[in-house]
């Protein structure tokens, strides 16, 4: 699974790169850059559930009816969620109308993505971001998701949200998190509850201030060269990564500081890298590569925050202006990310 997504990936951000130039966009052109805020989430609302990268079964949509339900939400699905083509969930055409289609309705508030896989970043061109952005709404996901999330943020000024898909284990932290942020409209403080178990690792020290922009490192680094990444000026960084070995993730951290990405962050945090191993001997650790691709920026950094292919995680909302304090692996929200409308 995670082979196969990593070799579409790797050729995606090869074609990006190699022809740098926008690929036509379905409808309208780039909204203004006044970011806009969704609606909070409240007891009786809609969500929207969508397939828009690998395939799902009918069980899946079970298991996610009875986890959002219990949030005491209604769930309505789209109309391509059981299709399949070839490893994707339906054809590129009907996965990115579904995205549009739940952006349009207005019986729907929220929109969470069943699963990750691979997928997205093939139907960036064929959303509707005027409409998006006419209709701003909740929209969460994580892995590849990743590329819908940031596309939106970027094409769409929204702030959208690197949280649980509707397939991951809805436990208590990772819920209180959602409820604190989507429900309730409040500037939460993200830290880690149990250092023991979920070690923070510093890597530099310090406090830092700006936008929070992240996502999967694989997903993220096969965007580079695309039209769908947002502005990285004086932002705060944050990846997580599944299932790569150490000199997997030194190419793509490579390519991200080769890209101008990285010499333009105020702050860096690496959540989890789950079954993430050296590979082949010698190698370096993962550490080590952080180490050197980060300490020469002089910005506050660390490893390991609950971010990523886990089952306690973060909701963060992408675009939102946040403090990151280094020191003890902490994520200030300075601004709700949700309106109270």
């Amino acid at each position: 699974m995670t082979i196969k997504r990593r070799q579409f990936i790797t050729t995606c951000g090869l074609a990006a790169l190699a022809t740098q130039s926008p690929p036509l966009v379905a409808h309208g052109q780039l909204s203004p850059n006044i970011i806009l805020k969704p609606s909070r989430l409240q007891i009786g609302d809609t969500v929207g559930l969508i397939a828009p990268a690998g395939i799902i079964d009918a069980k899946d949509i079970e298991a996610a009816k009875k986890s959002i339900s219990q949030l005491g939400l209604k769930v309505k699905l789209g109309k391509h969620i059981l299709d399949r083509y070839g490893y994707l969930a339906g054809k590129d055409a009907d996965r990115a109308e579904d995205v549009n289609v739940m952006f349009s309705d207005r019986s729907v508030k929220a929109i969470i993505a069943m699963r990750g896989g691979w997928g997205c970043s093939r139907i960036l061109p064929l959303l509707n971001y005027s409409l998006i952005r006419s209709h701003p709404k909740i929209l969460m996901g994580y892995s590849d998701i990743t590329s819908l999330l940031l596309a939106i943020n970027a094409r769409s000024r929204v702030i959208t949200f690197h949280g649980p898909v509707a397939t991951s284990t809805w436990n208590q932290l990772t819920v209180d998190y959602l409820k604190r942020i989507l429900f309730n409209a409040e500037a939460v403080t993200m830290q880690n509850l149990n250092p023991r178990e979920v070690p923070v690792e510093m890597i530099a020290p310090g406090k830092a201030r700006g936008k929070l922009v992240g996502g999967n490192l694989s997903v993220l680094a096969a965007m580079v060269g695309s039209p769908y990444l947002p502005s990285w000026n004086k932002s705060i960084l944050f990846i997580e990564e599944i299932g790569e070995d150490v000199y997997r993730l030194d190419r793509m951290l490579t390519q991200l500081k080769t890209a101008g990405i990285l010499n333009q962050i105020a702050g860096f945090i690496f959540g989890q890298c789950t079954n993430c191993s050296p590979g082949d001997e010698p190698s370096f650790t993962l550490m080590q590569v952080l180490q050197d691709h980060i300490i020469p920026l002089n910005i506050p950094a660390w490893y390991g925050s609950m971010i990523g292919h886990i089952k306690d995680k973060f909701t963060l909302p992408i675009g939102v202006e946040v403090e990151i304090d280094a020191n003890f692996g902490t994520i200030r929200m300075l601004e709700v990310a949700v309106s109270s409308e």
